[in-house]
């Protein structure tokens, strides 16, 4: 099994049984190994009394990048620190990209980016994460 495809096998195991981001209307768009590329279309149900996307939504999609991201490598990985930058205001009907990207992974611990643009490539926000891997594998050993 190559690299690429032990990435995908390791998404579509965790896609199967991740229904916060299923039901919340995210989509994996692209998957590969430290890497992942998520969307979302800003609904009515996600806008805040500013009349804008709600701060927990982009984090929320940026952290499911995130996960994505780190979880390609068959170790069960989590956040173990995360934060997030508001750069411009998303709007209903708008449509989010998060590109997440692995930038440091030794031993246990990794770092992560998470760029989450509007459909006209205006940059939202910018997410970093910190992983650490725990025991098990998300594939069947």
């Amino acid at each position: 099994m190559t690299h690429e495809d032990l990435a995908r096998a390791c998404a579509q195991r965790m896609w199967s049984q991740d229904t916060a981001s299923q039901d919340l209307g995210l989509s994996l768009d692209h998957i590969a190994p430290g890497h992942s590329v998520m969307s979302v279309n800003v609904s009515k149900s996600m806008t805040n009394g500013h009349g804008t996307c709600h701060g927990g939504y982009l984090f929320t999609l940026a952290d499911s990048a995130f996960a994505f991201a780190c979880n390609t490598y068959n170790q069960v990985t989590v956040a173990q620190q995360c934060s997030i930058t508001f750069l411009a205001p998303a709007h209903l009907g708008d449509r989010l990209t998060a590109t997440a990207r692995e930038r440091s992974r030794q031993g246990r611990s990794g770092l992560y980016d998470v760029t989450i643009e509007n459909q006209n490539g205006d940059t939202i926000a910018e997410f970093r994460g910190n992983s650490r891997t725990t025991k098990g594998t998300i594939l069947p050993e």
